[in-house]
C-alpha cells in the first residue's frame, strides 16, 4: 500500500468524523478522495460514493429513529420521487452520456471531466450554504404541512443531482424539509439522513448491473467511514459542530476551486 492509498483511507475516516461532528457535509469529499487519492474512475467513484453515503446515512438514521426524531411520512413523500430519479439517473442517464462531449478550442471535454466539473459546482454551492448557515434553526414543534408539488419537484432535482455526483444532497434536502414541510430543524436533519440513505442505496443498485464493483475495497472503505462517524459522535461531546461547520465550508470551497483548476488544466497529480 503506497502513501496515497494510506491518505485515501485516512480520508475515509475523515469523511465519517465530519458526518459525526456536524451531521452532514463529509460525504461531499468522498468522490474527490476516491478520484484523486485512490485513482478511481469518476463514474465508478460516484457509484462507490452512493454506497458509502447510503450506509453512513443509514447508521445516523437508525440512531435518530431510536431517539424518535424521524418524521416517516415526510421521508416517504420526499424519498419516493428522489429514489426514482436517482435510480433512473444511475441506470440510464449516466451510462448514456458519451465519453467525448465537445471541444473548447483545443480542450476536449470528456464525460469524466464534465462529471468532476459538475461535482465541483455542487461543492461550491454546498460550501456557500455551510459558510452562510442561513437555514432557520428553530426547534419549535409546529404542525407539519406539505407543499406536495414543490416537495416532488425538489425530490426529483435532488435525486438527479445525487445520481450524477454521488453526494447526499443534505444541503438541499434540509432547507426543503424546513421550508416546504415546516419541520423543526432537529427533525429535518434526522429525516434527511433517512432520505439520503434510501435514495443513495437504491441509486447504487442502478450501478450494480452497469459497473464491476470491487466489493472488498468498497466494504473496507465504508467500514472505515462508519468508524469515523462513531469517532465524530464521540468528539462532538467536546467540540461544538456548529462552530466547525463554517470552517469546513471554507475547506469545501477551496476543494471545489481546486477541482475546477485541476480538471481545466488537465494536470496529473
Amino acid at each position: 500500500m503506497d502513501i496515497q492509498q494510506v491518505f485515501g483511507y485516512f480520508g475515509a475516516l475523515f469523511i465519517g468524523v465530519v458526518l459525526g461532528l456536524i451531521g452532514g457535509g463529509g460525504s461531499i469529499l468522498t468522490v474527490p478522495i476516491l478520484v484523486y487519492l485512490l485513482f478511481i474512475n469518476p463514474v465508478t467513484a460516484t457509484a462507490y460514493s452512493l454506497f458509502v453515503v447510503g450506509v453512513s446515512a443509514l447508521v445516523g438514521a437508525i440512531r435518530n429513529i431510536q431517539k424518535g426524531l424521524v418524521d416517516f411520512k415526510t421521508a416517504i413523500v420526499f424519498a419516493i420521487p428522489a429514489f426514482i430519479a436517482v435510480y433512473s439517473t444511475r441506470k440510464y442517464i449516466v451510462p448514456a452520456i458519451p465519453e467525448k462531449l465537445f471541444n473548447l478550442g483545443d480542450f476536449l471535454v470528456t464525460k469524466n471531466i464534465a462529471i468532476m466539473l459538475f461535482f465541483a459546482l455542487v461543492m461550491l454551492v454546498a460550501s456557500i450554504f455551510m459558510i452562510r448557515n442561513t437555514t432557520n434553526n428553530s426547534n419549535a414543534e409546529s404542525e407539519v404541512k406539505y407543499n406536495y408539488p414543490l416537495i416532488i419537484i425538489e425530490g426529483i432535482v435532488v435525486g438527479v443531482l445525487t445520481g450524477i455526483v454521488g453526494a447526499g444532497g443534505g444541503f438541499l434536502i434540509i432547507p426543503a424539509l424546513v421550508l416546504l414541510a415546516k419541520l423543526p430543524m432537529k427533525k429535518a436533519v434526522a429525516t434527511s439522513l433517512l432520505i439520503i440513505a434510501i435514495k443513495s442505496l437504491i441509486g447504487f443498485i442502478g450501478d450494480v448491473e452497469n459497473l464491476e464493483i470491487d466489493w472488498l475495497f468498497l466494504s473496507s472503505f465504508t467500514a472505515i467511514s462508519v468508524l469515523g462517524i462513531f469517532l465524530g459522535i464521540y468528539l462532538s461531546n467536546f467540540i461544538e459542530g456548529k462552530k466547525l461547520k463554517k470552517g469546513f465550508g471554507w475547506f469545501v470551497l477551496i476543494m471545489g476551486v481546486y477541482i475546477v483548476i485541476k480538471e481545466l488544466t488537465n494536470t496529473v497529480m
